[in-house]
């Protein structure tokens, strides 16, 4: 659970005008969300970093966009927003690509973590995470990794 004396403690003192611009800024992420719907392809185009398991690339409060990738498009490197089987968003790197009877799981890490996520217990059948838990992929313009730093940090604080 995250309090406020938490959430502020981890982004520092900010004064009015931050914190009024903070919540504008959520206020216009979340009104062009069905717009984002319909741009990438997904139902859910927009995420919420939680802990620290892709340090330092992306840190708890960092809102990414998730954008489509057909199953035979996305690649070890890419960074994958999938359900977990407790149907939270897990959001990670694929590591390695498996191909089972025509269809393909994928291998997921945290950057910061030791070992894959075999260790969550995310993979039923101790493989990967199949295509059909997947939501889609971090969007990356120009090959380099979007997000915005602490936008999602009121998302937490509202425990969504």
């Amino acid at each position: 659970m995250y309090s406020v004396n938490n959430v502020a403690g981890q982004i520092g003192m900010v004064n009015r005008m931050d914190l009024l611009l903070l919540v504008a800024l959520v206020l216009v992420v979340l009104a062009v969300n069905p717009i984002l719907k319909i741009v990438t392809g997904v139902d859910t185009p927009l995420a919420v970093v939680r802990g620290c398991s892709m340090y330092p690339l992306l840190r708890q409060g960092d809102l990414v966009i998730i954008v489509h990738k057909d199953p035979d498009d996305i690649r070890v490197g890419d960074i994958i927003v999938y359900r977990s089987l407790k149907g939270h968003l897990i959001i990670h790197r694929v590591v390695a690509i498996i191909e089972v009877n025509g269809k393909y799981e994928y291998v997921t890490k945290g950057d910061h973590n030791p070992h894959d996520d075999s260790y969550l217990f995310e993979y039923p059948e101790g493989r990967g995470v199949p295509y059909s838990r997947v939501i889609g992929v971090v969007w990356r313009p120009f090959g380099v990794d979007f997000k915005i730093p602490y936008v999602g940090y009121l998302a937490l604080l509202l425990g969504r």
